[in-house]
């Protein structure tokens, strides 16, 4: 039902990169974003959804200049690329921008300007590394070299992929620029800083005032136990963004400008729309305002975002929505397995509604992520789309159209049984509201497996061979097109398209909460035409196919820049990079494998980690000795259960020394990731020490 007050609302989605196109993963955000937006108009609201484009950073500067044009160009061709596929999977912006604009720069300027004044900003002189060849500074993952930890190639300046170990750029071994193949130099540069730590008091009050997800509000009180530090701001010449006001050419660090960039769409919209700014992003505003973003960028949007508002004099959020990530098939999206989904691939074979339901379907109100099981979404889709919803539709329509002209019943023959589908729309609404959607889909579906059988029930196609049935058949067959109403008007939010062409098929206006009073009772239909076409194993592995194809042709070469920025977390786009993509192993000999002593271990005790948020401390027992392990299988098991069990481990690897202490051995576990993580238990009658062969 709408809400009795209504609200003015402004709803934001993370920036996507303006240096690559949208995939799957990306589209887990705006799918889930548009679909509360979609549903808060559906009540009324005043409610606005705006986003822009991210176009700014080292990598946009670098790829224009490898392809021989201007940044502008490149973000412009960008520009459009993404909104046409935006476009097609039916996520509807009011307002799509660009952080490249006079609004954003105005925007940046006055905020950070406020921040200035207020005593909020500080400089300072570092040391970072420089390529005298391109003479430019280089961020940490410019920089290629040999790990320090382990001696694997072609590693970041900052972390190894390898390993997993971190260290400074001055550790890397064999270090070259990614950008020209120099050796860095080391040089000294004045940077700006935003002093955090000045609103320490105010975010603490702020992370636990309920505008985040509590798991989300618990991890950043490490943060806080850290201590939070002074955030660069600033990057040297070239690059491409805005120049400081009254700096030596400094630019604003991508970060800085990327979430002005909502005000900065929203402001344009305003000018457009004759709507006052001020009522959304002032002080006293009570307007409510919404961020969707990946969990990857939570530091950036919970910490540093809501600091530079406040000390700005501009409203704080109301509430920051965050998300998991995407795997496909139980694994991290992968370009070898033709799992690193394009968006544009997945629109030349898939519908990219059936993808807005599969995604509904499994999304809660958590950070926990997201698995698109490609088997699984085919089945649920041709089960729950076309088997249950649109077969109401055209069990009943034939009749109606054929026996009786398109008219329906002048009464409901069970008005009982359609109050109880309206009245459930209460409890559906407030699944939307909490973006518990995978709620209000189960309920949505348990009403559909009702009207089902209630046509089961009357089989008006036997009804239909009798004689003085006529009305049984016309009654039964209204009933299930005004159930079949109720059902496609609680999963409008999800299934625009599909709507709009029930709402041309039922030819009674917008489908609405509030309309669902008031049953269709003598109203004539339109010739019902199919909503939904089964989805095909056969489109499933021509996509798959055609994703391993473009992906392997389009790979980038040695000379190409990774397209990153440098922040304090290995993603790097200001929007969430809810992937990773997963290369396929080197392959190895049998006298590489024969190397490993795998060995059966008791674990004799099991503890948290302290300032870990994915490792257990195992101390395990190999027979002759006990060792300590560090295990990152928090998520799947608590110390409790596991202490006492059997497993396998690597007994013969070299010990490896991490902050927390030094790991003396690898534990084996398989699965997915998340809870859906199995350490190996060996057979009954294994004993401590034994090897495995």
């Amino acid at each position: 039902m709408p809400n009795a007050t209504p609200r003015k609302i402004l709803i934001t989605s993370a920036l996507p990169y303006a240096n690559g196109s949208i995939h799957i993963g990306h589209l887990v955000e705006y799918i889930q974003t548009d679909i509360w937006a979609r549903f808060q108009k559906m009540q009324g609201h005043t409610c606005y959804y705006v986003c822009a484009d991210d176009a700014h950073g080292t990598p946009i500067m670098l790829r224009a200049q490898n392809e021989g044009i201007t940044p502008e160009t490149l973000i412009e061709a960008v520009a459009k690329e993404h909104q046409a596929d935006f476009a097609e999977f039916l996520i509807h912006f009011d307002n799509y921008h660009s952080t490249h604009s006079e609004e954003n720069r105005q925007q940046a300027s006055e905020i950070y300007l406020r921040l200035r004044d207020a005593g909020h900003i500080t400089t300072r002189t570092i040391e970072q590394a420089y390529d005298p060849e391109r003479e430019m500074f280089l961020p940490d993952r410019f920089i290629k070299g040999t790990c320090p930890k382990c001696g694997a190639d072609d590693q970041y300046g900052d972390n190894c992929e390898k390993c997993g170990a971190t260290y400074s750029t001055a550790e890397l071994k064999n270090a070259i620029s990614a950008v020209s193949g120099a050796k860095p130099i080391s040089k000294e540069s004045e940077h700006y800083f935003f002093k955090l730590s000045d609103f320490e008091e105010m975010l603490k009050g702020w992370t636990h005032g309920g505008h985040l997800q509590s798991e989300v509000a618990k991890k950043l009180d490490e943060w806080f136990e850290a201590g939070l530090q002074e955030w660069d701001i600033s990057r040297d010449a070239p690059y491409f963004g805005f120049e400081i006001p009254d700096s030596d050419n400094k630019y604003f660090y991508v970060w800085l400008d990327a979430p002005i960039g909502y005000m900065a769409s929203f402001r344009n919209f305003c000018a457009k729309n004759d709507v006052d700014f001020d009522d959304f992003w002032s002080k006293d505003s009570e307007a409510e305002l919404y961020h969707f973003i990946g969990k990857d960028i939570i530091y950036f949007h919970a910490l540093f975002w809501p600091a530079m508002l406040e000390g700005a004099g501009f409203r704080t959020p109301t509430a920051i929505n965050a998300h998991g990530f995407l795997t496909v098939n139980g694994q991290k999206m992968s370009k070898s397995r033709g799992t690193f989904i394009k968006a544009r691939s997945w629109l030349d074979h898939l519908n990219p509604e059936a993808l807005r339901y599969y995604f509904a379907a499994k999304l809660g109100h958590g950070i926990e992520d997201l698995d698109l099981n490609l088997d699984d979404f085919r089945a649920r889709v041709n089960s729950d789309l076309v088997g249950k919803v649109v077969n109401i539709a055209s069990r009943c329509a034939g009749f109606i159209s054929k026996r009786f002209e398109g008219r329906l019943s002048p009464r409901i023959a069970e008005p009982e049984l359609y109050k109880s589908f309206v009245e459930q729309g209460s409890s559906i609404a407030q699944h939307y509201e909490d973006r518990d959607f995978g709620r209000a889909i189960r309920e949505i579906m348990a009403l559909a497996d009702q009207a089902n059988r209630y046509i089961d029930e009357k089989k008006p196609w036997v009804l239909a061979k009798e004689a003085g049935k006529e009305q049984e058949v016309q009654d039964a067959c209204s009933v299930g097109l005004n159930l079949f109403r109720a059902l496609m008007t609680y999963l409008k939010p999800v299934l625009p398209e599909m709507a709009e062409n029930v709402e041309s098929f039922l030819n009674a206006g917008p489908l609405n909460w509030g309309t669902l009073q008031q049953p269709l009772e003598g109203t004539t239909i339109n010739k019902f035409k199919p909503l939904m076409q089964r989805v095909d194993e056969k489109a499933v592995e021509a996509m798959l196919e055609d994703s391993r194809e473009t992906l392997t042709s389009t790979h980038s070469n040695a000379n190409t820049v990774d397209n990153t920025q440098n922040q304090p977390s290995k993603k790097s786009s200001s929007e969430p990079d809810t992937t990773s993509v997963e290369p396929v192993a080197e392959e190895i000999q049998f006298e590489d494998f024969a190397k490993l002593d795998l060995r059966i271990a008791r674990i004799v005790k099991a503890e948290h980690v302290k300032k870990a948020d994915k490792l257990l401390q195992l101390t395990l027992d190999i027979g002759d000795e006990q060792r300590n392990v560090f295990a990152g299988i928090k998520s799947a098991y608590s110390p409790e259960e596991l202490q006492g069990k059997l497993t396998v481990m690597v007994a013969n690897l070299a010990p490896r020394k991490m902050r927390f202490g030094v790991s003396e051995g690898m534990v084996l576990a398989a699965g997915p990731g998340g809870k859906d993580l199995y350490i190996l238990e060996p057979h009954e009658g294994a004993q401590p020490g034994m090897r495995v062969k």
